[in-house]
């Protein structure tokens, strides 16, 4: 394709404003030629003219688009219904770099059974010519996975890479025998002929499904039980127990309607996940997932994956569940309908069983993600919660937490704890002297903390570091009083965080999560909920040993300035020499005429009271 000579963004925008106001489709190109982006508008002038303007109101993916636009085309439609279906077409076509594209990297699965004495199950994604029988193909490995896997553990198949018969006899069974998900051929506990037949009971299974299964199994049973072979009998009777107690768990991912697609996506600040859950005949068949970059624009990107997931020829369901409002769903769903042949429904749950699937969808985005990124389980699916709990748009991977501590307003200082995914980062902690006013009140204490912290924050903000890094999250030891205080400083120092405060019970346990205009239960979220005990209980730690430390080396002070001579300054070098008054009554004269500004009759002084109890 030959290259194009650029124009310029004032070239670029004075072609766009000379677009007509209708709908259509807008092709962004870059040197070369090649179409980088595809997009429709209802009014193409308006729409295009908004990328060669200012990027105030543009993300970063779009600056980048932007940057390498040399020029573009559109193509007019009587309608912005014909633009959507064009867009999806010329997506599907050119596979634009700045469009968001799902992968299609289905295949077929099959069921592998080995062809020996000892015949093993399986599932893989493709056919070979080893004599194996294939049971297939099906369009879904995620059911023939977990198909096979039940089978193996109902059934007590090895699912192991032992060989049989050369590895029987050669090592102990494993964990799976003891627990009852393996019979241990390796042990020799099974013969051929029996595991023969066992595999062929749950190849049965796997043809028919449960109550097939169950019918030949009760038979099977019975007649047992006739000839008095009791163990046997009690074998069958496991494997019954086993395959309903699967038919209970699939109760579990079941949905009223028969057959649709729910949709959720997890976002973080770098990377997203979107999860699509497949049901039929009321039964989760299929999960599948894919890693994007975050969204700018979480109804825009909705629109983008449903569009891109339909248009890789697959079967659209009569109902689309989503986790939140998309963009142009109108037009969405009349694409899906006509692609569909019969009318396609789009709904947001907000409550009930569809609501549950939506969560349950949203719960596996985040356990993938959180695969994806490496971080721990229980610290994800916590931040997850509390992110959700209190409305925020990214999981909150860097929290800050203060708490105020005093005696009868004596000693006021605040602590300064920082947790970073759900852990903490104890190199970043902080303590603050109170230092504005003396005496007992606890907003303006939290008030001059945290005016004086991002003070600190737009000094050093280029270092990215220490002060100088903007928390995702600021909670604070108490109720909406502490949230009121603080407020009013963020707002005049221009910083936007949120902010909640952490309420305790008459116990001092940790109750609920202080809003602007209320309190969130934290009840209901069990991960979250010990996540904010957790950083509450640190961070009063943390305040309360340090005014502990600071009232403690006021009482040595006060006992040393009692002595001619010593004054704040002189005690404060003492204690700074020595650390504590053991160390410094233990201390020779020539050892206390050492310490920086102490002369020798000063020294003299105290050594003299130090030890006038020891004389005495």
């Amino acid at each position: 394709m030959p290259q194009i000579e650029p124009l310029t963004i004032r070239q670029l925008r004075e072609k766009a404003m000379r677009l007509p106001a209708s709908p259509g489709v807008y092709l962004m190109k870059n040197r070369q030629g090649t179409i980088i982006y595809v997009g429709k508008a209802k009014a193409l002038k308006n729409r295009v003219s908004q990328y060669f303007g200012s990027h105030t109101n543009h993300g970063v993916k779009v600056i980048r688009m932007v940057e390498h636009v040399a020029d573009f085309d559109y193509i007019l439609t009587d309608s912005e219904f014909e633009a959507l279906v064009l867009e999806c077409s010329l997506i599907k076509q050119y596979a634009p770099k700045y469009n968001i594209l799902l992968k299609d990297d289905k295949g077929y699965s099959y069921i592998r059974v080995s062809n020996d004495g000892w015949p093993m199950i399986s599932a893989v994604l493709q056919k070979a010519d080893d004599g194996a029988t294939y049971i297939g193909p099906y369009t879904s490995h995620f059911t023939v996975s977990n198909s096979v896997d039940e089978a193996r553990r109902i059934y007590r198949l090895p699912s192991c890479g032992k060989t049989f018969p050369r590895d029987i006899g050669k090592s102990r069974p494993c964990l799976n025998y003891f627990i009852k998900q393996c019979s241990a051929p390796c042990a020799g506990k099974i013969g051929e002929q029996e595991y023969r037949e066992t595999v062929e009971q749950a190849l049965r299974f796997l043809r028919g499904g449960t109550g097939d299964a169950l019918r030949d199994l009760q038979s099977r049973m019975e007649e047992a039980a006739e000839n008095l072979e009791f163990e046997k009998a009690a074998r069958i009777r496991d494997r019954i127990q086993a395959l309903r107690r699967a038919a209970d768990k699939q109760k579990v991912y079941s949905a009223a309607v028969e057959e649709q697609d729910v949709f959720a996506i997890v976002a973080e600040k770098e990377k997203c996940c979107l999860n699509v859950l497949r049901f039929s005949d009321g039964r989760l068949r299929e999960s599948e997932f894919f890693i994007l970059d975050t969204p700018e624009n979480m109804a825009e990107c909705r629109t983008e994956l449903v569009r891109s997931f339909y248009s890789m020829n697959r079967q659209v369901p009569p109902r689309i569940s989503l986790d939140g409002e998309m963009e142009d769903a109108e037009l969405m769903g009349r694409w899906l309908s006509e692609k569909a042949g019969r009318k396609v429904t789009i709904a947001v749950p907000q409550r009930g069983a569809q609501m549950q699937l939506v969560e349950l969808c949203r719960k596996n985005a985040a356990e993938k993600l959180m695969q994806s990124s490496g971080r721990a389980t229980r610290q994800a699916t916590a931040l997850r919660e509390l992110a959700q709990l209190l409305g925020l748009r990214d999981i909150p991977e860097y929290i800050e937490s203060y708490d105020i501590s005093h005696t009868a307003g004596s000693d006021n200082v605040a602590g300064m704890v920082v947790f970073q995914d759900g852990m903490p980062l104890k190199s970043a902690y902080r303590r603050f002297a109170i230092k504005d006013f003396a005496g007992q009140d606890d907003y303006a204490s939290m008030a001059e903390v945290l005016r004086r912290r991002f003070t600190h924050y737009l000094e050093d903000k280029d270092s990215s570091a220490g002060f100088g890094r903007l928390p995702d999250l600021i909670l604070l030891d108490g109720g909406q009083g502490q949230v009121h205080a603080v407020q009013p400083v963020l707002a005049a120092l221009g910083i936007d965080v949120p902010l909640f405060g952490m309420v305790k019970d008459d116990h001092h346990r940790t109750r609920a999560i202080a809003a602007n205009g209320g309190e969130i239960a934290l009840t209901s979220r069990r991960a979250a909920f010990t996540l904010v005990s957790q950083i509450q209980e640190e961070v009063h730690r943390y305040a309360i040993t340090y005014h502990r430390q600071k009232h403690r080396k006021a009482g040595l002070s006060s006992t040393l300035t009692e002595i001619e001579g010593v004054g704040p300054a002189r005690a404060k070098a003492l204690l700074k020499h020595f650390k504590t008054l053991s160390a410094i009554r233990a201390a020779s004269l020539d050892a206390l005429c050492a310490v920086p500004g102490m002369p020798k009759s000063v020294a003299q002084a105290v050594y003299d009271a130090l030890h006038e109890d020891k004389a005495q």
